[in-house]
């Protein structure tokens, strides 16, 4: 049994240039979708870009050893000092 294609579900209005319009348009019928199926494709790519952009971390195995170390190890005088340091910093958004 086919699977069924989920509907959409809400509608995102969006307001542009005739110009970019029209590129949008050109490059939807250069790849067989049309206009809503290209621009959903392109913000959900981008979208899950960016996220992935915020979230992701490579490194290699001697790196990632050498990171994990690092956070496994009790903190240092100067890691401790600059955490109090930190903490009581006064932050814009907190009336004094």
């Amino acid at each position: 049994m086919k699977a069924q294609p989920s509907l959409a579900e809400v509608n995102i209005h969006l307001r542009a240039r005739a110009q970019d319009k029209s590129l949008i348009d050109q490059a939807a019928e250069l790849v067989g979708t049309n206009r809503s199926q290209f621009m959903m494709a392109s913000a959900l790519k981008e979208a899950k870009n960016i996220l992935l952009d915020q979230s992701t971390l490579y490194a290699d195995a001697k790196a990632f050893q050498k990171v994990m170390d690092w956070m496994d190890a009790p903190a240092t005088h100067s890691e401790t000092a600059g955490m109090k340091r930190i903490l009581q910093a006064k932050v814009p958004w907190q009336s004094a």
